[in-house]
């Protein structure tokens, strides 16, 4: 597969020829599950896009049963940005619905299978970018990450993928899990195209009141030679696999070859991250989710008066993980819950985005991992908490805001991809680029 870097160099007609090769490639592969629908938008270079972005005329659903029928009338903001770039929406890719899971299990489409192994997940939410980029069936793909949607999958299929600093990349057009940690992001084949593709999405959006005002660019800059110091987190390990404790070692070792600085420092016991997760995101998906009604689009089962319009239409609608964190959210914000969950978790959010601010003090980076171990096979985090608690790397980072980006690192059980991620603070793409091309070269020059 051609890198995005060299797909923006292609005439037209080497680009109409690569377009229909891509083609023919994701329709001779149709178990992988990645692509819900092939839809060609313009001349540009053909980029997936993950089914919560909207498209204009395009089916959008959030991979859900609730929104078959929708057409969008606009373009996200980030579809605008990619068009003018010479980019185009290429076909929407598979995912957990409403963004909402860590397998790509619950998807109304069915499940999208690994492309390095069948019997294994390829992560969530975002696992049909994951799983179409590592497949070699899109140079590149978006995303969205709330709480490490773009990086666990990103991980499991073996590519990079990267979450941007809260309110870089515009969330106009973006479907809404959870509002103050979704952020859309790049899923690409390397490094350098990630931040090729992130300088395209990123900037300031006036129609997105979290937007920061900032409009820097990090592609033409990017230097793998500078020397960071970078903080590990040792004693993170201890819910971590022996694969995973392997490859966290030999990115330490790759690090320091070359040249960086390796200092240890410690985070705060990650089930208070889960709980202040789920607390946040349940409460933002419920207020979030309450829109879709099957009044003013989408799938509506009609009652026998509105009330039980409503109630049909979302019971049938929703699938099984959907309603449970509705559930939950509603419950953390009913009354006589609200201030002792609710309000405990923005307080507890403060505390994880304190503590990194700590570390950035004499660290440029951050490494960790970004899930337990590799990719687990279908069926074994059938139990809800199995899943939660697999989160317990990846979703700090969405809490404090920061920028991430995961990247393969090596093979563990099976030959399965292992990705770690770096962690940059708040605003500072340009050191987690730099950094993470440094120590892709090193992985690279060392296989």
């Amino acid at each position: 597969m051609i890198t995005l870097k060299e797909a923006l160099k292609l005439n037209k007609e080497e680009l109409n020829n690569f377009k229909e090769e891509l083609k023919a490639k994701i329709q001779a592969r149709p178990e992988l599950n990645a692509y819900i629908d092939i839809n060609n938008v313009g001349e540009g270079v053909p980029i997936a896009i993950k089914d919560n972005i909207q498209v204009k005329d395009w089916s959008v659903t959030s991979g859900s049963n609730i929104l078959q029928g929708y057409i969008a009338p606009y373009n996200a903001t980030v579809i605008n940005k990619m068009k003018d770039a010479g980019l185009s929406p290429f076909g929407r890719v598979n995912m957990d619905e409403f963004a909402m899971g860590s397998t790509t299990e619950s998807s109304f489409y069915g499940k999208t299978q690994n492309p390095h192994n069948a019997e294994y997940v390829p992560g969530g939410s975002s696992g049909g970018s994951a799983a179409a980029v590592g497949a070699g069936l899109a140079i590149a793909a978006l995303g969205s990450d709330t709480g490490g949607s773009i990086r666990q999958p990103a991980a499991f299929c073996g590519i990079v993928g990267m979450k941007p600093t809260y309110g870089r990349v515009s969330r106009y057009g973006l479907g809404a899990y959870a509002s103050s940690l979704d952020q859309i992001g790049p899923m690409t084949q390397n490094v350098e195209d990630a931040a090729i593709l992130y300088d395209i999405i990123s900037g300031f959006d006036e129609k997105d009141s979290t937007s920061a005002n900032k409009n820097d660019k990090v592609s033409d800059k990017l230097d793998s030679s500078r020397k960071l110091k970078i903080a590990v987190l040792p004693k993170h390990l201890d819910g971590a696999s022996e694969d995973m404790k392997k490859a966290y070692a030999l990115a330490i070792k790759e690090l320091k070859n070359a040249g960086h600085e390796i200092v240890e420092h410690e985070l705060m016991d990650a089930k208070f991250d889960i709980s202040a997760y789920y607390i946040t995101a349940t409460a933002e998906a419920a207020t979030n989710l309450a829109r879709y009604d099957g009044i003013r689009y989408g799938n509506r089962v009609t009652g026998k008066n509105l009330e039980d319009t409503f109630i049909k239409t979302r019971s049938n609608g929703f699938g099984d993980e959907v309603k449970r964190r509705i559930m939950l959210g509603n419950f953390v914000l009913s009354s006589g819950y609200y201030e002792a969950y609710y309000v405990k978790a923005q307080k507890t959010r403060h505390m994880i985005k304190d503590q990194y601010d700590k570390i950035f003090v004499d660290s440029d980076l951050i490494l960790s991992p970004i899930a337990p171990d590799i990719a687990p096979k279908f069926g074994e985090l059938e139990n809800p908490m199995d899943m939660y608690l697999s989160d317990l790397y990846s979703i700090s980072v969405n809490l404090a805001g920061l920028p991430a980006i995961s990247l393969p690192i090596s093979k563990g059980e099976n030959d399965m991809p292992i990705g770690l991620q770096l962690i940059a603070k708040a605003y500072d793409e340009q050191t987690l680029f730099d950094g993470a091309l440094s120590l892709e070269k090193q992985i690279n020059n060392k296989g």
